[in-house]
């Protein structure tokens, strides 16, 4: 049975699940929470992950088994998202293994905690190198094959850190504003490539590792509860999917109604 208005059928619905079978991602920190969630809500949608981690070998390998798991392929590509070099390292053998990479989301983040008149330079840049910088360099070393294809995705994540400032986190405001930037203008360089390219602006998101959710934090949400990984990765398998081929250019904030 097929709803004309709508444009879906139930045969349709059924068949999302595997919508990315044969494509390829590459999601960076993703050994656990939000990036181990996108790894695996991919995995469930027939795609081929590329895991990543830059220093808990375990926790990237456990993910890699979930996902394979799922029946697709896998690969842990284990490098510090700061480091250009280690960016080559990883898209040299991911290119090697599938060919041609699919899907990009750049989820690797650091966000200390430091008054800004105390910061050094390597403070100020271990963050944005990770956060800001290595989303120039993933793009740059996966693009050239989505073009070659004619389809493509990039999955940025920016926060309620690109809406308002950070307190005793300038590098952290001033890298997920950057994303943002960095957002808009891929999504219209590259829109005519069929190439989208988004932001998933997560709100306060509880940990894998936390039983329940901290009442405190749940009480400035207007639903009232923290979101959890899961919700993340559903918006960021909807944007990989073919159903988003529309969607590019958007930050799309996930927080329960906590827009600010």
């Amino acid at each position: 049975m097929r709803d004309q208005k709508m444009g879906w059928s139930k045969e349709n619905s059924q068949m999302i699940e595997r919508s990315l079978t044969g494509k390829t991602a590459f999601v960076s920190g993703s050994g656990q929470n939000i990036g181990r969630a996108v790894a695996l809500r991919f995995a469930q949608m027939g795609c081929n992950v590329i895991v990543n981690g830059s220093s808990n070998t375990k926790l990237v390998e456990d993910t890699a088994a979930e996902v394979e798991a799922a029946g697709v392929k896998t690969l842990v590509a284990m490098g510090d998202m700061g480091s250009s070099d280690a960016i080559k390292n990883i898209a040299e053998t991911a290119l090697s293994q599938f060919g041609r990479i699919d899907i990009v989301v750049n989820n690797a983040a650091r966000r200390p905690h430091k008054p800004f008149l105390e910061m050094t330079g390597k403070d100020w840049h271990s963050v944005i190198d990770v956060a800001l910088t290595a989303v120039f360099h993933t793009s740059q070393a996966f693009m050239p094959g989505m073009v070659d294809a004619g389809w493509g995705r990039i999955i940025n994540f920016t926060g309620m850190k690109a809406i308002k400032g950070y307190y005793e986190g300038a590098p952290i405001s001033v890298a997920k504003h950057g994303i943002w930037g960095v957002t808009k203008a891929l999504s219209t360089e590259f829109a005519s490539k069929g190439i989208t390219v988004n932001a998933i602006s997560p709100g306060q998101i509880r940990k894998d590792s936390a039983i329940e959710d901290d009442p405190a934090r749940a009480a400035n949400i207007p639903t009232g509860v923290m979101g959890q990984s899961c919700d993340i990765a559903s918006m960021a398998g909807y944007l990989a999917s073919p159903e988003a081929r529309f969607i590019s250019g958007q930050m799309i904030a996930v927080n329960g109604g906590q827009t600010t």
